[in-house]
């Protein structure tokens, strides 16, 4: 027997309604969920991005000689951090990044001997304990381990093992800074780069937040609802590569970004921001497996006598556009 369409509508609709109203709670459940983990977080922060998607194109750039062609990198970024409160003075911070970046390339005739275009893919964890020893101190002690690869018939040896660990004064409630070092056991070899946390609110407009020499931002508060500024970041990963033709490869990725921003704060607690500036320094370098240097602290390197295997391609203007959900920490 045929239902009438006037009935099916009538049945189709309170169903449909019924599971949109499940997704938006669903949906409320979560920010409520991570409302109630951020505001246990790191204590003394003045603000959390607790979820962040960043999409990035490069314009394109031309490779060095003797390639005739353009080559153009994209990067797509997704970020959540959900810290979990142990007590007062304990949190356990979990902080998961997937990163993956693309390189296309127009050559008419690609070298078979190395890679032209590539896609490079990076699982991050940052999880240990973040303590608070007193009102200006505190400390934290964080494993991270990495999976770098292209995703294609990867092993056991895309994993790479490293750690964090900082000291935490407060000097003012303006000034909070942290003292230490991330030691990661790269493709390239071991990997020690000194870190230096700053959350310095000069004054009720300017700031400067960053985990130096990685990332640094100094934001002007332009109103309630727009804030601009310049950003700095900074940092080398390495990949493995596991098709057929180059398996037990790895790749260098090297780059500089420094870029103007302007973040709006949308509704809520979501903030959409713009950045559009220059990659300095930008390497995708691929060595044999068994090519490493002795030891790499920060810009520093010991022992490299390394010789890539490609060409590479020229630094040049790159923009993003990110989505983050972020909290304020009192």
């Amino acid at each position: 027997m045929d239902i009438p369409h006037t009935k099916i509508k009538a049945i189709l609709i309170p169903s449909v309604l019924i599971r949109l109203r499940l997704i938006v709670m669903t949906f409320r459940s979560c920010l409520i969920l991570l409302e109630i983990f951020a505001s246990t977080t790191l204590f003394a922060q003045s603000s959390i991005d607790i979820f962040t998607i960043v999409g990035m194109v490069g314009m394109p750039s031309s490779y060095q000689e003797p390639l005739n062609g353009k080559a153009t990198e994209s990067n797509l970024l997704v970020n959540l951090k959900l810290p979990i409160k142990f007590s007062e003075k304990t949190i356990w911070y979990n902080d998961f990044t997937y990163s993956g970046f693309n390189v296309s390339s127009d050559l008419e005739v690609r070298p078979t001997e190395y890679l032209t275009a590539m896609r490079m893919h990076g699982i991050i964890l940052q999880t240990g304990i973040v303590r608070k020893l007193n009102e200006r101190n505190g400390f934290q002690l964080l494993a991270v381990p990495r999976y770098m690869s292209d995703f294609k018939g990867s092993d056991g040896k895309s994993w790479q093992l490293g750690g964090i660990g900082l000291f935490e004064h407060r000097y003012h409630e303006r000034l909070l800074m942290r003292f230490g070092a991330l030691y990661n056991q790269e493709l390239l070899g071991p990997l020690l780069v000194p870190l230096v946390y700053l959350d310095w609110q000069l004054n009720d407009r300017w700031s400067m937040t960053g985990l130096m020499p990685i990332n640094l931002k100094i934001s002007y508060k332009v109103n309630e609802t727009l804030t601009a500024g310049f950003s700095h970041f900074g940092f080398i990963t390495t990949y493995r590569l596991g098709q057929e033709e180059f398996k037990g490869d790895y790749i260098e990725r090297n780059s500089i970004d420094e870029a103007l921003f302007a973040r709006w704060n949308t509704t809520g607690n979501i903030f959409l921001e713009v950045r559009f500036g220059y990659s300095l320094s930008r390497v995708y370098e691929q060595y044999s497996a068994d090519e490493k240097m002795d030891f790499r602290f920060s810009i520093i390197r010991f022992g490299d006598d390394r010789t890539p295997k490609n060409v590479n391609f020229d630094n040049g203007l790159i923009t993003s556009l990110r989505l983050v959900y972020s909290l304020p920490i009192k």
